[in-house]
């Protein structure tokens, strides 16, 4: 028990380390053994845990899509109007929105485990986004419901990067356009 009680207190310790050198140091500047030093662990204890820094880089930016996520356990429940903003909150209050941006865009071309982790998050918002459509608009049909939630989501990536080149960009009201020009019914949650 007590052997797993260190593996898991490691494990944050280098999640918390890689969280650090992200904000400070950006992607290319995080290497494993800046992580190590931060941490105040060997290379082998890193990996026994990550085979990459490109793993444990993943796993910071997954907890924080998690953290902004109306509804972390999946599907069923959450508006379309709900994940815009989870998207948008992400792209403009994590600081590790560039870094998965930057991961999507260079890493996910010449690296073929991380291309498939980036397509399989990739579909798996295209779900949750369809699903959210469909609950919103029951009479539309499941493909046109796939579709509208690929071009939702390749429209937000196109804002994302543009926010991300121009903070004075207004993303949020270029997304909710977006929605708007796709004809995506929007239905807000009740507070």
């Amino acid at each position: 028990m007590a052997r797993y009680r260190s593996g898991i207190a490691t494990r944050e310790r280098i999640l918390d380390a890689t969280r650090l050198l992200l904000g400070r140091d950006g992607f290319d500047g995080t290497t494993v053994k800046g992580i190590c030093q931060e941490a105040r662990i060997q290379p082998g204890s890193f990996y026994n845990l990550f085979p990459s820094k490109d793993e444990a880089v993943l796993t910071v930016v997954r907890e924080a899509i998690t953290a902004v996520d109306p509804h972390p356990e999946g599907e069923g429940s959450d508006t379309i109007d709900e994940l815009i903003h989870a998207y948008i909150r992400f792209i403009t209050e994590s600081p590790l929105a560039g870094v998965y941006l930057q991961l999507a865009v260079t890493a996910g071309l010449t690296d073929e485990h991380l291309k498939g982790r980036m397509l399989r998050h990739h579909h798996y918002r295209i779900h949750r986004f369809a699903d959210a459509i469909g609950r919103d608009e029951p009479t539309m049909t499941r493909e046109r419901a796939r579709i509208l939630a690929e071009l939702v989501i390749a429209g937000l990536n196109g804002l994302a990067y543009q926010w991300a080149l121009d903070p004075t960009f207004e993303l949020m009201d270029h997304a909710w356009e977006l929605a708007d020009q796709l004809q995506i019914p929007r239905v807000t949650p009740q507070s």
